[in-house]
This record gives C-alpha cells, structure tokens and sequence, in this order.
C-alpha cells in the first residue's frame, strides 16, 4: 500500500442530477480518485448529461456518442492535473446492464479515468490493456469492491 498523495479535488454537478451527494456523495469520490492516485493530483470530476457527454466525446475524440468516462490529463508530473468527466445516463445504463451498484459502477469509472490521467492507456496494445485492468481490479478490491473485470465484462 503506497501513501496517500495529497488531492486537490473539485466535483461538479448538475442540480438534480441522478448522482446527487445522496447516492454519490464526495468523500468516496474522493477515496477513489486519491486510492488510484501515485502522485499529488489537482482533479476536477464533472458529471455531465448525455448531451454534454456526446458534444465532448465528439470534439475531443471524434466519436459521435456520449462514452462512460473522459479523460483529459494536462500534465502527470510532478502533480496529475486532469479532468475527469462522467456522463451520468451511460454510467446508470451500463452500471444496470453489469448488475453493478451505480457507486460501484462509477467508483470503477473514477479509477479507470484517474489511471488515464496519470498515462495509462488500454487502448495502445492488448498487454496494455491487460495491464491497466489488472490494476484497475487490484484498486478496486484494494477498496472492498469486486473485480469489475470478472466474467470478461470490460470499458
């Protein structure tokens, strides 16, 4: 277990939004983000909507659909600062389809997005990708959650 590196975290939320600090509160966004961190991080993490999620996915990606989670990292050393955003309607459809627990669902996304802050990428080569949800599901059960990769479900 490495030491918990300072985090410097922002969290940004729609009124209303089906992720309110009830079912989604800060504190385990923040242990999400913080457990996956190898380095001091300024992070912000915007939930957004389906709309907003697809406008981003496109411009930055160009990809015309909205996707679970982006991440848009602006420097890994010696602070990760990045930008995590999470498109809430993906999240609760595929967080229903995986029979996961929306926190579970998005604590996973929190990981996965904060790995790609920090310069990991699954989408290099199959080891890569190997690699990254090898940590991913060492983070996760790190945080008494389960595997999300078991039964070969993926991102």
């Amino acid at each position: 277990m490495h030491p918990t590196p300072p985090l410097d975290l922002s969290l940004q939320r729609p009124v209303g939004s089906a992720l309110g600090p009830q079912v989604l509160p800060r504190a385990t966004v923040a242990q999400a983000v913080r457990h996956a961190l190898q380095r001091p991080g300024q992070i912000t993490v915007r939930l957004v909507d389906e709309a907003e999620g697809r406008a981003l996915n496109a411009q930055f990606r160009g990809r015309d659909y909205a996707t679970n989670v982006l991440t848009f990292d602006y420097s890994q050393a010696p602070v990760v600062a990045a930008d995590l955003v999470l498109c809430v309607p993906v999240l609760l459809r595929e967080a229903q389809q995986l029979r996961r627990s929306v926190v579970e669902h998005a604590v996973h996304l929190l990981i996965h997005g904060t790995l790609h802050a920090q310069g990991w990428d699954h989408e290099t080569s199959a080891a890569d990708a190997d690699h990254m949800e090898t940590l991913e599901s060492l983070l996760m059960l790190g945080l008494g959650l389960p595997n999300p990769y078991a039964g070969g479900q993926r991102l």
